[in-house]
């Protein structure tokens, strides 16, 4: 969901609309988008995709990070959080109550 593919409904052809894959349909609760919407305007405000983001919290915290990318597309975009790693105190504040 940190892709921010779901934030306006499952598309067509993604893993919540494919059968056998780890997220189902259901997963996408209402309370999950609105959390995964506050963290997008959080990613947008630092000038990054969700998905960038939600990689440099990932790798403040650890040394290394598995992706999933299933496209080059993916990995040029996850390269790009590169660029942005750190987080100010409000942002992480604003994460956490994003998450509450």
């Amino acid at each position: 969901m940190l892709t921010g593919k779901h934030l306006h409904g499952i598309p067509e052809h993604s893993r919540a609309s494919t059968k056998g894959t780890f997220l189902k349909p259901d997963s996408i609760t209402a309370d999950k988008v609105a959390k995964v919407t506050a963290l997008n305007e959080i990613a947008r405000s630092r000038g990054q995709s969700l998905a960038q983001m939600a990689l440099a919290w990932v790798l403040q915290r650890t040394t290394s990070a598995l992706i999933g990318a299933s496209k080059l597309e993916q990995i040029a975009e996850n390269a790009e959080t590169l660029k942005n790693l750190a987080f100010s105190e409000q942002e992480l504040a604003a994460v956490d109550e994003a998450l509450r």
